[in-house]
């Protein structure tokens, strides 16, 4: 099951919204985003335990996160302690992925990008090691992160690779090190990729939190303390903070909306939930069931929400008629819908309503003062990413 906080609003749908006066100052990491999640889109669709957590907290451990502007991303992060001693390390949050890696000294800037806070150095730490190339660890990471065993400098290393669906890299050393979520709570002989290098347009996030389903990723790798649960509330923007919570939710479910959560049939990564139907202005769209019938994929490392083609055109065009007293832009990337609202001192934007299975009904916020853009469209299958979500 899966569960949403009235409280924590979501942010995201297939129409996106954005303060006009904004854009030319975010619109670099704004584009990049674009670009990123149509690449990571199509990758997601094609493919479509045994850590000590001390102390015991079986009720569950709570991290802040972020919108990430201090790292030049729309993403979101977290901030965690990595080695003995601990040190700072913000990272991109990713339920869509499993191996969690930062980048890791001896690495110079031909190798690693800039990144908000210093490289971490494995030799500083007195708890980091290496995973030997003959563990089964070594051996099971092979068959789905690249060469596994390797010598390729002289001393044998148990390697991952990891190439992502925009085509951006990352290789290195997996490893084991001490992961502390917060002051007094730390996660043993975690195992994370160290980083030596890094190819692509990654922001300035200092690495990745792995919070899929496969063995790889935290969310697993704590199950014995955690059983295997997560819940997060990502913030409506900069000036607000969100959580990361490992742990099952209490018995108190006043407040929340339950949908059923689904395992993906491509493998255990990915999260899937059933959309049953989107509503605009109340109304709503006329689109065959068998359209959502391949289930979302719930991906916090994507920015914008897409749908298949038959429902995006559906809702762009029940948009476009609820907004026809506003002149309509040009097209401008994969956003198709968007208003120059310049001179209206009142709009009145629809409402836009999606439905799960189970009859969980959520509006998308329109803060006020933003105008709505329509997000790109995906030719297949479709991914959504909510504020908040409970595994």
């Amino acid at each position: 099951m899966i569960r949403t906080a009235r409280t924590c609003r979501w942010r995201t749908g297939t129409v996106r919204a954005r303060r006009p006066r904004r854009l030319a100052a975010a619109s670099r990491p704004w584009r990049r985003g674009l670009r990123r999640d149509r690449a990571r889109r199509n990758h997601i669709i094609s493919k479509a335990s045994g850590r000590t957590v001390t102390p015991s907290d079986a009720a569950g451990v709570s991290i802040p996160t972020s919108l990430g502007a201090a790292v030049d991303s729309l993403q979101y992060v977290v901030t965690l302690g990595l080695g003995t001693p601990a040190v700072q390390q913000t990272v991109l949050i990713d339920t869509g992925s499993d191996l969690s890696w930062v980048q890791c000294k001896p690495c110079d800037s031909t190798a690693c990008y800039p990144q908000k806070d210093p490289l971490f150095d494995p030799s500083a730490s007195s708890t980091y090691a290496p995973v030997p190339c003959g563990a089964d660890a070594c051996k099971a990471l092979a068959d789905g992160y690249g060469a596994g065993c390797t010598n390729n400098t002289g001393t044998p290393l148990c390697q991952y690779g990891i190439e992502y669906g925009n085509l951006d890299t990352t290789v290195g050393v997996y490893s084991t090190e001490t992961l502390t979520l917060r002051p007094g709570v730390a996660v043993r002989n975690f195992s994370f990729g160290c980083g030596l290098r890094q190819r692509g347009r990654f922001d300035k996030f200092d690495g990745l939190l792995g919070l899929g389903g496969a063995p790889e990723s935290l969310v697993s790798q704590t199950a014995g303390t955690y059983g295997g649960a997560f819940s997060y509330c990502l913030p409506p923007g900069n000036s607000t903070t969100g959580f990361l919570a490992l742990g099952a939710p209490s018995n108190n479910t006043a407040g929340f909306l339950f949908t059923p959560l689904h395992s993906s049939p491509e493998g255990p990564t990915f999260y899937v939930v059933t959309l049953t139907g989107i509503s605009v202005a109340g109304k709503r769209l006329d689109i065959p069931p068998v359209v959502f019938s391949p289930g979302m994929i719930i991906d916090s490392g994507t920015v914008v929400t897409g749908l298949p083609d038959t429902a995006y055109a559906a809702l762009r065009t029940a948009f476009r008629s609820a907004m026809s007293a506003y002149p309509l832009l040009p097209p401008s990337e994969d956003l198709d819908t968007c208003y120059n609202l310049t001179g209206f001192s009142n709009v009145t934007v629809p409402t836009v309503s999606l439905t799960f299975d189970g009859g969980v009904t959520i509006d998308l916020d329109v803060p006020t003062g933003f105008c709505w853009k329509a997000a790109s469209r995906s030719s297949e299958g479709a991914r959504v990413r909510p504020e908040s979500l409970a595994t």
